[in-house]
């Protein structure tokens, strides 16, 4: 497969009032991010035997960013998963994530949504990486780096972007919520424990602020035992999406932390984590994204 040309990508991406031109992120971080570590033995591994598995370039509006692409290495036309990274952005855990999509026969790209910010990855604190980067990457920008992936996506004439799904985990789960409210073209959407009721940068909405705008029909997976989103915000969400007549689902597991699907985390939690996994795949089904 050839290069993907910045030209070929930026005619395909809408225009983008975000114009910072530095890009602090060039590459992707070896391994896990400097905040998870250690991470536990139960960390799951999955390799790229039949695939085509790597970091790749994705041109943007004034630049390029890094993102994690895998998909079958054999064929073509395969339906899209755009994933959406957690706070301690693209490390080994959203790469894996990519690998078991492709598994699967979709073609999975995870951009590091945070290459104008700084580089998480080996920043030790949690405080500090949502003070001097989170709250400094505001949603448009996400969007807009969202788009040209699938546009990437589109341009390597593998993928088809007309079955396009989003998932994402913590900081992406709310993105999850918020870009299929952007996007007309999301087909289907999976939030892993997305904050309900938060945002981060001035001017952003919360996830309920958007549910008159969601363009697809969104799942989502939560923990009961999740101190930073309680059954109210998740009880909330369901009667949003009930009084705006938008298909949804809200799953709750009983007793389950935040971060259940994270193996390489005390957090994880197996059985949550593989029937959420079971629920993923056939939401995608039900709605095209297969």
């Amino acid at each position: 497969m050839g290069v993907i040309t910045s030209s070929e990508v930026n005619s395909l991406l809408p225009e983008q009032k975000f114009d910072r031109r530095n890009f602090l992120v060039t590459s992707l971080a070896a391994g896990f991010a400097l905040a998870v570590q250690p991470v536990s033995a139960q960390t799951i591994t999955t390799d790229s035997n039949g695939l085509v598995a790597g970091e790749v370039k994705i041109p943007v509006k004034n630049g390029e960013i890094p993102g994690y692409r895998a998909m079958p290495a054999a064929g073509s036309n395969f339906a899209t998963v755009l994933v959406v990274q957690e706070i301690f952005g693209v490390h080994e855990h959203i790469r894996d994530m990519c690998r078991r999509f492709a598994k699967l026969g979709y073609f999975a790209i995870a951009p590091e949504l945070y290459s104008r910010q700084g580089d998480v990855s080996k920043m030790s604190n949690i405080q500090d990486i949502v003070d001097n980067v989170v709250k400094k990457a505001p949603d448009a920008q996400v969007f807009g780096d969202l788009d040209a992936a699938v546009a990437y996506a589109k341009a390597s004439g593998k993928a088809d972007v007309s079955r396009l799904g989003v998932t994402g985990f913590c900081w992406g789960g709310r993105i999850v919520w918020m870009y299929t409210a952007h996007n007309p073209n999301v087909k289907a959407a999976v939030a892993w424990y997305g904050p309900l009721t938060a945002s981060y940068c001035p001017g952003d909405k919360t996830a309920l602020d958007v549910v008159k705008d969601l363009k697809a029909p969104v799942l989502g997976l939560y923990g009961g035992a999740d101190p930073g989103i309680p059954i109210e915000a998740v009880n909330k969400m369901r009667d949003a999406l009930r009084a705006a007549k938008k298909p949804g689902d809200l799953i709750v597991y009983p007793d389950t932390p935040h971060g259940f699907n994270a193996d390489y985390r005390p957090s994880y939690r197996k059985e949550a984590a593989e029937d959420g996994w079971k629920r993923l795949q056939s939401w995608f089904a039900v709605y095209g994204v297969v």
